[in-house]
């Protein structure tokens, strides 16, 4: 029996499902094992790869298998109709690329000055970035990935912790699944806030985990942010911005450019 054979038995045996179809092309040395719910799959030729039987033969089936079924996986994913449904935007910064190392251009948009807004798949326990071949893949359009985005972030919890310091309150969210600073799209819930802040209403994005919401009371106050801020943005896992704004008639405006708009008299008498 020809090491070619060999191999093809072995991953009929590990690769077999009642929703697969297993299909051997004896002159082309091709396998290919079809999603039956999709009518898509993934072929393999195994032709090439029989040399590396004999000397690798258990890393090479583990190999392939994997293959195989995470390529399956991708079949499912892009038949399936909820997709728009795990679609969530993510907060960056302005300078995080624009492709991804393999080249392929990342969707996204522009937010603030300091930031972009991606756009990722939930898998669960991590997401991924979209890509303009994945959305074609998926087959959806950039608008409804904006909007399955717009409406998909306004399910995410709100839950937030507050603490109060120099007559200031801060309002601390962190639910670490990745989408902590997503929520400063969710203008509903900064509606809500800015019912409830009698001062200024401030916030900050300084890494992907975290989102601070401030009611300013005091000029203490944006001191206090911009030290909060920049500490998350040096300890963050993905940081954004270290820079926080002013939230007001829903736009988002950076601290420092209105700290420019000053009287000279306020900045003469601090």
């Amino acid at each position: 029996m020809s090491n070619t054979i060999k191999l093809k038995k072995a991953l009929e045996q590990r690769l077999s499902n009642p929703e697969r179809e297993i299909t051997y092309m004896r002159e082309e040395e091709t396998l290919r094992v079809q999603d039956t719910q999709t009518g898509k799959g993934v072929s393999l030729s195994l032709g090439g790869l029989s040399a590396k039987w004999d000397k690798e033969k258990d890393q090479l089936l583990e190999e392939l298998v994997y293959y195989v079924e995470e390529g399956l996986k991708a079949t499912r994913l892009s038949a399936d109709e909820e997709s728009l449904s795990r679609i969530f935007p993510v907060i960056r910064s302005a300078s995080f690329p624009a492709e991804t190392p393999e080249g392929e251009k990342l969707f996204y948009q522009e937010h603030t000055a300091e930031t972009r807004i991606y756009y990722a798949l939930d898998l669960g326990k991590t997401y991924k970035l979209l890509t303009n071949h994945k959305m074609r893949e998926l087959n959806v359009e950039e608008s409804q990935v904006v909007d399955a985005a717009r409406f998909n972030v306004k399910r995410l919890s709100t839950d937030y912790k507050q603490d109060q310091v120099a007559g200031n309150t801060f309002f601390f969210l962190n639910h670490n699944d990745g989408y902590d600073a997503s929520r400063i799209l969710n203008i509903s819930f900064l509606e809500d806030m800015k019912k409830r802040i009698s001062g200024e209403m401030a916030v900050a994005v300084p890494h992907q985990d975290v989102l601070i919401l401030a009611d300013i009371q005091n000029k203490q106050g944006y001191d206090i942010l911009a030290q909060m801020a920049m500490q998350f943005f040096m300890n963050g896992r993905v940081p954004v911005t270290a820079l926080p704004f002013i939230y007001e008639n829903k736009e988002l405006e950076p601290v420092f450019i209105l700290a420019k708009n000053k009287p000279v008299e306020d900045e003469t008498n601090e």
